[in-house]
């Protein structure tokens, strides 16, 4: 492959990018519910835009192509809500998300105090469930999301990681 996937803050400029690879990761989801109005799929590039700039997002890059993404926001509780969590169909398999999503806990955690981890994924995403339960979280709920779709609800305390890799 040549190039070797590095994980950064996103930036302003790369909004559009994870916009547009959001909307191609989550067609199996949708079609895993048989809802394509899931979250993830409806929402919108100025919203995009907004979490950019305010919440604490990564990014996986090829190149200068995004490949991966996630989401993080901190409460006042401590609490860090992680979310849309996405690679690339062509690079899934190969550790990106469980980089993407220590980078975003790391930065939670030091950057804006989170003390605990909370993320929902849907009830028959057992890949999601997988990676989740294997980087430490552990079913603390259900819940049914804005769309319809049955959601786990999963927590970690901050420091909290997987025994194996």
């Amino acid at each position: 492959m040549g190039m070797s996937v590095t994980i950064s803050v996103a930036t302003e400029q790369d909004a559009e990018q994870i916009f547009r690879l959001q909307y191609l990761c989550f067609q199996s989801e949708a079609a895993l519910y048989g809802n394509y109005r899931i979250d993830p799929l409806v929402q919108t590039l100025d919203s995009v835009r907004q979490e950019v700039a305010s919440d604490c997002v990564f990014v996986a890059r090829l190149g200068e192509e995004v490949v991966g993404s996630v989401r993080g926001k901190a409460t006042e509780d401590g609490t860090a809500a992680i979310g849309k969590l996405c690679v690339h169909p062509r690079l899934q398999g190969h550790g990106i998300g469980a980089r993407l999503l220590r980078a975003a806990e790391a930065a939670l955690a030091e950057e804006r105090g989170a003390t605990r981890f909370r993320l929902f994924t849907g009830h028959r995403s057992e890949g999601n469930l997988r990676l989740y339960r294997r980087s430490g979280y552990e079913t603390v709920g259900r819940s049914k999301g804005t769309d319809g779709v049955e959601m786990i609800i999963l927590e970690k305390r901050a420091g909290t990681y997987a025994a194996t890799a």
